[in-house]
């Protein structure tokens, strides 16, 4: 599992004033992307490789997926 020590995070520009329920994404790590909710940041992260990262962002802004 790759170590997110050195991790950078930023809110998701998706992610408006709903109370605190916003996700947090870091793209600073050499072979990752992490995610995780901004309200248990030492809680768990979902890892993806960047190849797959990028197919899910495009699939979203596309509007490929059901329900974005």
């Amino acid at each position: 599992m790759t170590d997110l020590t050195g991790a950078v995070w930023r809110k998701s520009t998706r992610s408006g004033d709903n109370g605190g329920a916003c996700v947090e994404v870091a793209t600073t790590l050499p072979d990752v992307v992490a995610v995780r909710d901004s309200k248990n940041t030492e809680g768990p992260a979902l890892r993806f490789d960047r190849s797959s990262w990028q197919l899910f962002t495009a699939a979203v802004k596309s509007a490929a997926l059901p329900g974005f």
